[in-house]
């Protein structure tokens, strides 16, 4: 079964850990297609990559498009896979959850790990925990979800959920809370599973390479929120 699954990575300067993710998740889903989109890292990444001995590794260098929400839908354009996931590149030891979400996806559409259900943790430093938490949770009332991790950016999903919603390729990872919201909207299920945040590789965060860069992003995602809470009207 796992042929019929593709895993998307995002990469930027990940040389301190993408070795290790694709090899967990080789590991974990042995068989699996593994879709990398490079945004022409500087520090070798792509070479890393490309040295793996893997036969279904796909990789795209991309030089004049960054970004999460686009690499996200370049993937998900050159996937093959019956279902769907997406890891952050420096989060490879969470592959491992990867097969408790494959069996959850016998009964649900969508399976997302969670840091705010029981059994989850968030171990990043205090600030981002605080925002992230407090982001969550004024999402979900605003939007009236019935997710508690709308943020979150793992996640492994039945290709048929792209025939209800397709996500916005736009922004950072804000595209992904209104992926999950309107999957949720048209009545896709959804099931989250917990799991621990772990703390960030130092000097490997792409949402928080500094205070002010993290309070635009954190912008960002304010707005989006807005415009789908307008639009749902």
């Amino acid at each position: 079964m796992n042929e019929n699954i593709s895993i998307i990575l995002s990469t930027y300067n990940e040389k301190p850990s993408i070795k290790f993710t694709i090899n967990s998740i080789i590991k974990n889903l042995n068989g699996a297609e593994i879709i990398v989109v490079d945004d022409n890292s500087p520090d070798g990444t792509l070479e890393i990559i490309k040295a793996i001995d893997y036969q279904k590794l796909k990789v795209f260098s991309r030089k004049n498009t960054k970004g999460l929400a686009t690499a996200f839908l370049l993937g998900l354009i050159n996937s093959t896979g019956k279902h769907i996931g997406w890891l952050d590149s420096n989060m490879g030891s969470l592959a491992e959850k990867f097969p408790e979400m494959l069996k959850k996806l016998d009964s649900n559409d969508i399976a997302i790990l969670s840091r705010y259900i029981p059994g989850g943790k968030d171990e990043r430093g205090k600030f981002r925990v605080i925002i992230s938490y407090l982001l969550n949770k004024f999402t979900k009332f605003i939007l009236r979800s019935k997710i508690n991790d709308l943020s979150s950016g793992i996640f492994l999903m039945k290709r048929n959920v792209l025939n209800d919603v397709v996500p916005v390729a736009k922004g950072h990872g804000e595209f992904i809370i209104e992926f999950f919201y309107m999957a949720e909207k048209k009545g896709n299920k959804i099931v989250e599973i917990p799991y621990i945040h772990p703390a960030d590789i130092e000097g490997n965060s792409k949402s928080f390479p500094n205070l002010p860069k993290f309070l635009q992003f954190g912008f960002f995602y304010f707005v989006r929120i807005i415009q789908i809470l307008l639009r749902r009207r």
